[in-house]
């Protein structure tokens, strides 16, 4: 009985050794730099070519606002025909929304641009009895998705579509009166908030 006890006891002695030896075998810290490789890429957010989507079509150029690093960038498009350029304010609407409606050109894509606003969607008169330069969407305001009001307030804002002083007259199909939305430089910093409104002039 006496030399199996000792026999476990060296076995265990032993073991606890092993254990010791293999715990300090540990990675050590080394003052001199790992190469981890290149940082992540940020995004341009920039386009190389001048963007346009579908098939080029000669007009004017006109400014549409796009999500790129989770805020609203300007971008450069002359894929706006000259009668939807300019004059009616419907029209001119209604050739911005296509643009916000497709999907980015592949060099836009490529520089990290992408856009919210969905169809089906269209832009029309305002009722009677709007102020004059009232927009009328075919869905409320409220019902878009925040990122997608956003484009649509800061591009007609930024058009002749606007109301002047970076604003526009908005409203949906119902009986609702329209509201004047800003486009600001917090809204175009963080585009999912909610763009501010003001009563629209009686």
């Amino acid at each position: 009985m006496r030399r199996r006890t000792m026999g476990r006891t060296a076995v265990t002695a032993g073991l606890v050794v092993l254990t010791a030896l293999v715990g300090g075998c540990g990675i050590r810290t080394t003052s001199v730099p790992v190469d981890a490789g290149a940082a992540p890429s940020r995004v341009p957010c920039s386009v190389t070519q001048e963007g346009t989507t579908g098939t080029p079509v000669q007009g004017v150029p006109v400014r549409v606002f796009l999500v790129c690093g989770s805020q609203l960038e300007a971008v450069d498009r002359r894929s706006l025909p000259e009668e939807k350029a300019g004059g009616d304010p419907v029209r001119t609407a209604s050739g911005l929304l296509a643009q916000l409606l497709a999907e980015p050109s592949e060099s836009e894509q490529r520089a990290g641009y992408t856009t919210a606003v969905r169809g089906p969607l269209v832009v029309g008169r305002g009722h009677k009895g709007d102020p004059a330069g009232t927009l009328r969407l075919s869905r409320q305001p409220e019902d878009l998705a925040p990122t997608a009001l956003s484009q649509l307030v800061c591009t007609f804002a930024a058009s002749s579509a606007g109301a002047g002083g970076q604003t526009v007259l908005l409203a949906g199909p119902g009986a609702y009166p329209p509201k004047r939305y800003r486009c600001t430089t917090e809204l175009r910093e963080r585009p999912e908030s909610t763009p501010p409104t003001a009563p629209a002039p009686g």
